[in-house]
């Protein structure tokens, strides 16, 4: 498809020598190290079974949400499954995980939890590949574990209908990818270079302009933005979600991104934007805490209570954040029982003061937790 009449960054001569406004963005950059310096000063306080928990609903939401913006939507159960065992958590019993699952938690994981080894082509290329188990994206084979190649033409971000598609972007042609991608390796593994926070923004943008692999590098980017950020924090845990951010934002981060792309080598607008977002994210993340504090206070109030394995699991639901009311019926579907069974579980719950009428109206009895 024919491109549109506008340079793109890469082809600007000093490319890639980027420049900032440092006085734009100072004041964004110290908000979100002010931000991460209280979630994480708050994690310290509350032990190492806390902290685990919250780094478990963080990854689980980033990987979810990193896939999202890709138009893919994974199991929730079997992505924190997987986690889950990777992290030697235990949250009870463990959901199916199929190999695509498996693949996106294993870049995530990789990048944050072994944020400090080098990042290299052969890295990248596992990532890639863990993507894409079987060689296929959708219904077309890609090459995985290597560059792209650029065999049915240059490598284009498009919308819309056939014969009414637009050229987004354009990424640089497949014989620079050698010089390109090494030359964007030794930045990411060079210690003298700005601000960590910074640099994980910087290596967003650049990456994803270069879109080296045929498919997915939007969440490959974003893997090496949280790899950088991991190395900024000082810790391979994860307590916050950028890709969420992203997700929630995406109408944003599209425009903002398209518009850096086909600008010059000023990402001043590009950086407060992603400084922003990564300051909603790090706030946005004192919600998941609380949520685990509050999930874990509730299972050691009534940890010697005789539950049954569907009350546990529906429990779990509600404290997760139960999508509408908890009738008898929805209960039955979810713990696959009969609803005279799903009556008799919501009724000992009640009995026990775990449970409670709720006092919304409705043509069906709804239930909430009593506290």
């Amino acid at each position: 498809m024919k491109r549109g009449e506008w340079t793109y960054i890469w082809e600007h001569p000093d490319w890639p020598v980027w420049r900032y406004e440092l006085s734009v963005i100072a004041g964004p950059l110290a908000a979100v190290s002010r931000a991460q310096g209280l979630l994480l000063g708050r994690l310290a306080d509350v032990g190492m079974t806390l902290r685990n928990q919250a780094s478990l609903a963080a990854l689980t939401e980033d990987v979810l949400k990193t896939s999202e913006i890709e138009g893919e939507r994974l199991n929730a159960d079997s992505v924190r499954s997987s986690i889950a065992r990777r992290l030697g958590v235990d949250i009870g019993a463990l959901a199916p995980v199929d190999r695509h699952v498996e693949g996106v938690v294993e870049m995530v994981l990789d990048a944050t939890a072994h944020c400090n080894a080098p990042l290299t082509g052969e890295r990248l290329f596992g990532w890639h590949a863990a993507l894409f188990p079987t060689g296929f994206s959708a219904m077309s084979r890609i090459q995985t574990g290597a560059w792209r190649n650029d065999t049915h033409g240059p490598m284009q971000v498009i919308s819309g209908p056939v014969g009414r598609q637009r050229v987004h972007f354009e990424a640089p042609p497949a014989d620079r990818l050698d010089a390109e991608t090494t030359r964007f390796l030794e930045w990411v593994n060079h210690d003298s270079n700005p601000s960590p926070v910074l640099k994980a923004g910087l290596a967003h943008l650049w990456f994803v302009t270069l879109h080296p692999f045929d498919d997915s590098n939007g969440r490959i980017a974003r893997a090496v933005g949280d790899l950088l950020l991991a190395r900024a924090d000082g810790s391979p845990q994860r307590f916050y979600s950028l890709s969420a951010q992203i997700q929630s934002e995406r109408h944003g981060y599209y425009d903002i991104l398209e518009r850096t792309q086909r600008g010059s080598l000023d990402v001043t607008a590009w950086l407060a934007w992603f400084l922003d977002a990564l300051h909603r994210a790090v706030d946005n993340a004192q919600h998941t805490v609380n949520a685990v504090l509050v999930k874990t206070r509730f299972w050691q109030r009534w940890a010697a209570a005789p539950f049954n394995e569907r009350q546990i699991k529906l429990l779990n639901r509600l404290l997760d954040g139960f999508d509408g009311k908890l009738t008898t019926s929805k209960w039955a579907a979810i713990a696959t029982c009969s609803p005279d069974t799903a009556l008799r579980d919501i009724g000992e719950l009640v009995a026990l003061g775990v449970l409670r009428r709720s006092v919304s109206g409705g043509r069906s009895t709804a239930y909430e937790l009593a506290d």
